[in-house]
């Protein structure tokens, strides 16, 4: 569920405590920063009001033109966790990385790797099964290719994409080789 945290409006709150029933989200009221960062460890899907921009936070609305109108105020609310909503689905984390499926990018810390559709789909597939996955299967459901076409197409994408890998990423353990296929651990 959708939680909006209000920091430090006590009159906001207060009012919106009264509509409760009207929305789809927690409401919480927070006074501290301290308790402001405790909560939005706690939470995963949380929205902050504050008159002011608190730290580096992307999920907040900052009030600094009132008055505004309650049905414009609850509009941006609304548009601002579809935003999040959407974010939220089209970043996939595998082991200390985080793949934006919109940008195409695999990040880890501060650096960043452009991926290719294949790479994305070799990546998610692996992931997706969680075991070993053999060239023929890849094949199959990445490139739907016949399984019994003589082709190194796999081979080929993943002995470049572990390159990248290592150069961005120093990482040359992502996606391991077994007997069985290839696998993400």
């Amino acid at each position: 569920m959708q939680n909006l945290i209000i920091y430090k409006l006590t009159s906001l709150y207060h009012i919106l405590e009264e509509l409760r029933l009207n929305f789809k989200f927690n409401i919480f009221f927070v006074d501290k920063e301290s308790i402001l960062k405790d909560k939005i460890k706690d939470l995963n899907d949380y929205l902050i009001i504050s008159q002011k921009k608190q730290q580096d936070d992307i999920n907040q609305i900052t009030l600094e033109n009132e008055p505004i109108h309650i049905t414009k105020f609850l509009e941006k609310i609304n548009i601002q966790f579809l935003k999040q909503q959407f974010n939220n689905q089209s970043n996939i984390r595998i082991n200390n990385y985080i793949i934006d499926l919109n940008s195409k990018e695999m990040k880890k810390n501060k650096n960043k790797l452009k991926l290719t559709e294949k790479e994305i789909k070799i990546i998610t597939y692996l992931k997706k099964k969680n075991k070993p996955v053999n060239t023929n299967e890849l094949q199959d459901k990445v490139w739907s290719y016949q399984s019994n076409m003589e082709t190194h197409t796999v081979e080929t994408h993943i002995y470049r994409l572990r390159k990248k890998l290592l150069k961005t990423f120093d990482d040359n353990e992502f996606i391991i080789s077994t007997e069985s296929g290839y696998q993400i651990k």
